[in-house]
């Protein structure tokens, strides 16, 4: 059910490994997944859920886009018809080591950061999840040794028998509560999921210094070898943490540590920091060897949309953070930020709470430019913390604007806090329209 990058790919699989296969989708289907499926000889229909062939199935693999309270998933269910996701059932047909990694937020750049460092190191490595090409996909047509794949809780809650060789979980803060009945401890069990099944020769990468996660894991018993890591306070033994600006890592007693110092990291920024931790300790766990990973961390390059650089305009500096689509991940945005800040925020609200925010705006933004159809709460939240506020309803403008506004040594950061779907198509058309909206300054 779905037919995008996640649904294709189980198909194909599922053929492959002998299944009778059916893909349904209520939305119209991308010509370049309908291609693949005629390719394939898939029977499909797109623009509707004929409810009488997909409740005669053994077995569903959901997209994670599909909640579970969807009519026809509810049907499912009553009916006892496993419903499981891309992951869970790809996972059933490779024994390449497994290197999953989830958190709220810096879960894509830890991914490709992990991938980056293991591909330098030549390891036959594939990327999927979240991120990259379908996992199922990669397991029916390439023989990859390990994978590194980004989980999103979606895909978690699908998954029932997966086990995760390395689990990374970087952070927990209250995101999508709409799929969790706005119960916060429903999602940070879903989070969770990532080391279900896992044994003491599984080993678990998390943050010591995240409250939410230390405090579920005095509540459950975790038999996972753990390895955490932390800015805030030395780790004994296995782990990496950082004391005057300079990252240790610990991996295996009888090995002297990886020492480096934060200014040599391609990412900057605290948040980066504990990235960077996470992708280093993994590699060491599969035993990349250290010159590889200091390497790495000074040499790579974040996902597009993704606090990405786009260009200096006459000393002014635009960086699209499109991809911030909750206050979390802004706040770790305005967090990295040195130079004054003129912030391009706004879109579709997610039941956000600018509060947090309050103390790094009043810090480091000299402006707010809005944008989006509806932009009260925004306006409400930050009117005494911030002079300057404007409204605007395109990228071109949202960019004129700032610029017309920026000094020589400032920098405008496209970080919405908030969804796209008022104005554009997605968080990447945004990126893309606030880019070209900078190129032809």
């Amino acid at each position: 059910m779905g037919a995008g990058e996640s649904g294709i790919g189980s198909a194909v699989l599922a053929k492959q490994k002998g299944y009778d296969v059916f893909v349904s989708d209520q939305s119209p289907i991308k010509e370049k997944y309908k291609t693949q499926l005629i390719e394939e000889n898939i029977a499909f229909e797109e623009g509707k859920h004929t409810s009488d062939q997909i409740l005669n199935a053994k077995e569903i693999i959901k997209s994670p886009g599909i909640p579970d309270k969807a009519d026809i998933i509810k049907s499912a269910l009553a009916k006892s018809i496993p419903v499981i996701s891309e992951i869970e059932f790809a996972g059933r047909y490779t024994n390449a080591k497994k290197i999953c990694i989830t958190g709220s937020n810096g879960k894509t750049t830890t991914t490709l950061l992990t991938y980056h460092i293991l591909k330098k190191a030549g390891y036959n490595v594939g990327l999927g999840g979240n991120v990259g090409k379908s996992f199922a996909m990669q397991v029916a047509k390439e023989n990859f040794d390990y994978y590194v794949l980004e989980l999103s809780s979606f895909q978690l809650d699908d998954m029932y028998d997966f086990k995760a060789d390395i689990a990374v979980l970087l952070n927990i803060t209250p995101d999508h509560l709409d799929r969790y009945e706005y119960k916060f401890e429903n999602y940070v069990a879903s989070k969770f999921r990532i080391i279900q099944n896992q044994s003491k020769e599984s080993y678990f990468v998390y943050c010591a210094d995240d409250e939410v996660l230390t405090n579920f894991m005095q509540k459950h018993k975790v038999v996972s070898t753990l390895v955490p890591f932390s800015i805030k306070k030395p780790i004994d033994g296995e782990g990496a943490f950082l004391t005057n600006n300079q990252i240790t890592l610990n991996y295996k007693p009888n090995q002297p540590p990886l020492i480096m110092t934060i200014e040599k990291l391609a990412l900057q920024g605290k948040h980066n920091v504990y990235n960077s931790m996470a992708a280093s300790l993994v590699a060491k766990i599969v035993d990349v060897r250290k010159d590889i990973i200091r390497e790495s961390l000074e040499d790579f390059r974040n996902a597009e949309h993704r606090l990405e650089f786009v260009a200096t305009v006459n000393g002014i500096e635009f960086i699209n953070d499109s991809k911030a689509t909750n206050v979390n991940s802004t706040w770790y945005a305005l967090e990295s930020m040195v130079k004054p800040v003129i912030w391009v925020c706004g879109g579709q609200d997610k039941g956000n709470d600018y509060n947090e925010l309050h103390d790094l705006v009043k810090q480091n933004v000299k402006a707010i430019i809005c944008l989006g159809k509806d932009n009260k709460k925004i306006i409400n939240a930050f009117k005494d913390v911030v002079e300057l506020i404007v409204e605007t309803d395109n990228a071109a403008d949202a960019v004129a604007t700032s610029y017309k506004i920026g000094k020589k040594g400032d920098v405008v950061l496209l970080s919405p806090a908030c969804a796209s779907f008022d104005l554009f198509k997605s968080y990447e058309d945004r990126g893309m329209q606030f880019k070209a909206a900078v190129r032809s300054l």
